[in-house]
């Protein structure tokens, strides 16, 4: 707490040494000897948990330009993952809707570069200047990261066992490349 009242300095997100993930854990035999939430997942057992909670009404919107906004897909698409690990309930839901209002907006950015290029008009010189929707996508791309980590590292500390796979964050690019060519 700084002279002047307000909270300022300490530690910043993401800094410092990472967890270990909760089979790794496990595989060491516990070494700090602290209480763990393991969560069995039997293979081929079919789980069953609660309905899915409804994505807020703002990530089902309609746009100014007429699309649509891929945001409540890319909410459920990431919800089921999570369920099929049994983090759903781990997750809070203004997480997911972050994660999935960040992935769609990057994916409208991306078709305005498309659409417009990567140069624009300077609005009084009227000289070439980069286009906003580069640093715009930038930004969102870098959003996408930072939420994405923090997901997967909720689902890494508390699965037991260690997983492989395709993860919702590894299908941005594919939904990207499908909205272009209209396939949605």
């Amino acid at each position: 707490m700084a002279k002047d009242g307000t909270a300022r300095g300490g530690q910043r997100v993401g800094q410092g040494r990472k967890s270990k993930a909760l089979a790794e854990k496990l595989a060491a035999g516990n070494p700090g000897h602290r209480p763990m939430m393991v969560m069995d997942l039997p293979e081929g057992t079919e789980l069953s948990g609660e309905d899915m909670p409804e994505p807020g009404e703002y990530l089902k919107a309609k746009q100014r330009n007429g699309g649509e906004l891929e945001a409540e897909k890319i909410y459920r698409e990431t919800w089921l993952w999570l369920r099929e690990r049994g983090c759903e309930k781990l997750v809070s839901k203004q997480l997911l809707e972050q994660y999935a209002m960040s992935v769609s907006r990057w994916i409208q950015c991306e078709e305005a570069i498309s659409e417009f290029g990567f140069l624009s008009k300077h609005p009084t010189t009227g000289a070439a200047c980069a286009s906003p929707y580069v640093a715009m996508s930038q930004q969102f791309m870098k959003q996408v990261n930072q939420i994405w980590y923090q997901i997967f590292q909720i689902v890494k500390e508390n699965c037991s066992t260690e997983f492989m796979g395709n993860t919702p964050q590894d299908d941005v690019m594919e939904r990207l490349l499908r909205s272009r060519k209209g396939m949605s």
